[in-house]
């Protein structure tokens, strides 16, 4: 089925998109990286398209199928199948403002999320609330003192919140129970079978049921 995004209503500030805009241009880089096309190159075949009717992007067709009052419909194909109709608001095809260009770190970013989700291997400033069954390796800067809290069977049980970082940013890590004691300070430890829950404002990093940890590697500071 054509992916369909309706055109944005109004006109962002020259330094805010819309959300509709971001949404677009992310899935727009999606788009790429599963093709295998460059990111500038595949807009700039939106815009070659819009004065020519036609483009090429790699083994990616895209033609401009319709120019309303406020945005441009394109429909993308390979080999004669639709990849997605999409409808890019006007003010996101003028060369001046190419937007694509404007988002290069967040789209180029996809990229390494896209092979993160291939292997299971995340940074953690990708990380978000919801993702299940991680794997991801982090030094442990700082882990709190035990306390016991309640369980959902009734009994308590000890836990403890370590901070861990990597080059992408810091999570919180809840341990329980015999979790606890699996690493010290400055360890670098590798997670396997984690899942990122949100609690109290902010996302944490948990074991699933056949979750491990390893040290990978045990410092000093």
């Amino acid at each position: 089925m054509p992916h369909r995004l309706e055109s944005y209503r109004g006109r962002p500030s020259k330094r805010n998109h819309s959300q509709l805009d971001i949404r677009l241009l992310e899935y727009l880089a999606e788009v790429s990286i599963k093709h295998g096309v460059d990111l500038n190159k595949f807009f700039n075949s939106f815009l070659d398209a819009s004065q020519h009717q036609k483009s090429k992007c790699g083994k990616l067709s895209i033609e401009c199928r319709a120019k309303e009052q406020n945005h441009t419909i394109f429909l993308v194909t390979k080999d004669w199948e639709v990849v997605g109709q999409f409808h890019v608001p006007e003010h996101l095809l003028k060369v001046k403002t190419n937007s694509l260009k404007e988002f290069t770190g967040r789209l180029l970013s996809m990229k390494t999320l896209a092979q993160e989700t291939k292997s299971n291997s995340y940074k953690i400033g990708n990380l978000r609330a919801g993702m299940k069954r991680l794997n991801l390796t982090a030094k442990v800067l700082k882990v709190s003192q035990p306390i016991q809290i309640a369980s959902r069977f009734g009994n308590c049980v000890n836990m403890i919140n370590a901070t861990i970082a990597d080059e992408s940013g810091t999570i919180k890590l809840s341990l329980f129970g015999s979790q606890i004691k699996m690493f010290s300070v400055y360890d670098v430890i590798q997670i396997e079978n984690a899942y990122v829950a949100w609690f109290r404002g902010e996302r944490q990093l948990r074991l699933g049921k056949q979750g491990k940890i390893s040290v990978s590697r045990s410092t000093n500071e």
